[in-house]
């Protein structure tokens, strides 16, 4: 037998000490803050030892706290793992849910799915297209596809290609009353800002860095039209509203297909890559290891370079 404190007031410590909140431990947990508050006092008590010290506005680990997190944390991650491989072994479907950013959903994966259905028709592929961070161990998704610097300790994960970003525009657009044939030519158009860039570049706006670049005279390259979300400035580019400082590998079959041209042999590289990533437990799932065999068969066999015409 055990002699442990009750359970949910662990479960709230880990969920508090990993935050370092309670209000976000109360949300992952769907439960209000003053029940958090409730259960680590109650578990304080049971201990006779303060585990947080309360701020004005935060929360940190006591001496006595930030000993024992380590080892509530892990008991609980081997609980998931223990439960995930029981789940995985009764599951007999052929689901495999993948998460992946609305953009490269829309840009990059839809188009190429016919080619996974066509090869793997047994396989029951669910996409949820959400920008938003999951944690594989918990979430039910398998497997996500996202950029990011390669921190993913604990996870499987696999560079599937390189980002980077360059203007484009519509032929129409290139051929047109004032042609593009130097980044200077730049400053006689609509530019298009795409929002979501200052993420990866804090306190860059992406056009900023890549007129700098290409040494292009300093010019007003704030004014223009700004989306907040990728697919949109790459629709607006493609119906000749302007140039976009687009991302190769979303803009890659626009590219391939005419729909968009890239002016010129300059990119601005990405820090990081586009990842997929997923679990120790998950990456054993045979219907997993076919859809992430195909994510780099896709990524390999991609042409990022477009000829201009």
């Amino acid at each position: 037998m055990y002699d442990l404190p009750p359970l949910n007031g662990l479960r709230a410590f880990e969920a508090a000490a990993r935050n370092l909140s309670f209000a976000k431990a109360a949300e992952e947990l769907h439960v209000t803050p003053a029940a958090i508050s409730y259960q680590i006092r109650s578990l304080e008590n049971t201990l006779k030892v303060k585990l947080f010290r309360r701020l004005n506005r935060a929360i940190v680990l006591t001496e006595a706290g930030a000993l024992m997190y380590p080892g509530v944390k892990n008991s609980f991650e081997g609980l998931r793992r223990a439960v995930d491989r029981i789940e995985d072994s009764a599951r007999t479907d052929n689901v495999v849910i993948a998460t992946i950013s609305p953009h490269m959903a829309a840009k990059w994966l839809v188009p190429r799915l016919t080619l996974f259905i066509e090869r793997h028709p047994e396989i029951d592929l669910r996409i949820a297209a959400s920008n938003t961070t999951v944690d594989l161990t918990t979430d039910k998704a398998d497997i996500a596809i996202r950029y990011n610097l390669g921190n993913n300790d604990g996870l499987v994960a696999e560079k599937l290609m390189d980002e980077a970003v360059t203007p484009m525009c519509s032929p129409a657009l290139y051929h047109g009353d004032q042609p593009i044939r130097t980044p200077g030519d730049l400053r006689h158009h609509t530019l298009i800002h795409d929002e979501t860039l200052i993420r990866h570049w804090p306190g860059s706006s992406g056009w900023s860095e890549w007129l700098a670049l290409a040494g292009v005279p300093e010019f007003d390259y704030s004014a223009g039209l700004h989306f907040d979300h990728s697919d949109h400035c790459v629709d607006a580019a493609i119906a000749g509203s302007g140039v976009v400082l687009g991302r190769r590998s979303m803009s890659s079959r626009d590219l391939e297909q005419g729909r968009l041209i890239a002016p010129f042999d300059l990119d601005l590289p990405f820090r990081g890559g586009i990842y997929s990533v997923t679990t120790p437990v998950k990456a054993a799932n045979p219907n997993v290891q076919a859809f992430r065999r195909w994510l780099r068969e896709e990524a390999s066999g991609m042409e990022l370079n477009s000829p201009r015409s």
